[in-house]
């Protein structure tokens, strides 16, 4: 590789070791740096190669992520891994890692922060599911947090 790669090639690590990066970003970030493709593909190798690039690893991490930071639901997890181009085995994996009391405690915070009253007409209730399926939990979940059964 000559000098200007190997600048790229460590522009490229170091884009990695701040984050948590999928293919999909790094490929973005090699095309705003107007990298030729035959030298794109050999950086890209070498960050698998040298471990700074696995998708497995990216996808564990986003879901876990978005789910505590952002209280994001498993619906918009899958959403978002999917629009990075994720596999789908990775996105499985990361959906299934998640801890289950956890996600349910999250949800229960998420409806609590907008619940108003315990007494809540079908119309409320219908309002913090909706608001819930926006944030990405399933409907039949959130309709079961809303009504106190679980």
């Amino acid at each position: 590789m000559s000098p200007e790669h190997l600048y790229l090639l460590e522009k490229a690590k170091n884009y990695c070791a701040y984050q948590e990066r999928c293919l999909f970003d790094i490929k973005a970030k090699l095309d705003s740096w107007k990298v030729s493709e035959t030298i794109a593909m050999k950086i890209l190798q070498t960050l698998e190669k040298e471990n700074y690039l696995d998708e497995e690893r990216y996808a564990m991490a986003f879901a876990l992520g978005k789910l505590r930071h952002n209280k994001w639901g498993k619906n918009k997890i899958i959403f978002a891994l999917h629009q990075k181009q994720v596999l789908d085995l990775y996105i499985q994996m990361a959906i299934n890692s998640l801890d289950e009391e956890e996600y349910l405690n999250i949800l229960k915070a998420v409806i609590s922060s907008k619940r108003t009253t315990e007494a809540l007409s079908f119309n409320e209730q219908a309002k913090l599911v909706a608001y819930a399926q926006q944030k990405g939990f399933q409907p039949s979940l959130a309709w079961k947090v809303v009504r106190g059964e679980i």
